[in-house]
């Protein structure tokens, strides 16, 4: 991969991470409802669990859909209906209680499962692989993978962090509640592009 291309594939991958979307929003929420150190396994399943996918993709999985064109569509439809429950949840979570009894963020292994169902990450998935290693050959896709590992995990960790400096705000339940719900209706929203293709 030459350094210019890496230098593009870096960018790509700074912008799709960095702008919102499923995985941003949720941890901003979270970031908000539980703190930093709480997401700290949310935040790592979903960098380390979008690594893996585009490795994944990449070697084998872009093949499937190639033959079985159906099997991208069930899988879309999968994750609008996971991330509709996802935004009920957002919008339906109560105050967190300071001994953290109440409520808990996302698992590790959860975020990991998330980036599966979540539209937006299929999308970057298989751009990144269609533009940067279309040869597709292990080399070209673990580069891919490795330029969204050293990325993604910064990326989406601001935005725990800008969710966790909401708690300044979010003082009230009905903040709280008015925040959750934004984040939810913002949560389905970015369902438009995935819905509604261009």
């Amino acid at each position: 991969m030459t350094y210019e291309l890496l230098t593009a594939l870096a960018a790509f991958a700074f912008v799709t991470s960095i702008t919102p979307g499923p995985n941003n929003l949720m941890l901003m929420a979270s970031g908000a409802n539980y703190g930093f150190r709480r997401t700290i396994p949310h935040m790592l399943g979903v960098g380390l669990g979008f690594v893996l996918m585009v490795a994944l993709v990449g070697l084998g999985l872009m093949g499937l859909f190639d033959a079985f064109p159906i099997t991208h569509t069930v899988l879309k439809y999968a994750g609008i209906a996971y991330l509709l429950w996802l935004a009920w949840k957002i919008a339906n979570a109560g105050m967190p209680q300071t001994d953290g009894s109440t409520g808990r963020p996302m698992t590790f292994l959860q975020a990991a499962a998330f980036q599966w169902v979540n539209p937006k990450a299929w999308q970057m998935a298989l751009t990144a692989i269609t533009l940067y290693a279309p040869e597709r050959t292990a080399w070209s896709i673990l580069m891919v993978a490795a330029v969204f590992g050293a990325v993604n995990l910064p990326s989406v960790s601001s935005w725990t962090v800008l969710g966790q400096q909401m708690t300044r705000v979010l003082t009230s339940p009905l903040r709280l509640r008015v925040f959750n719900g934004i984040m939810a209706l913002l949560l389905v929203a970015s369902l438009w592009p995935v819905v509604v293709p261009q």
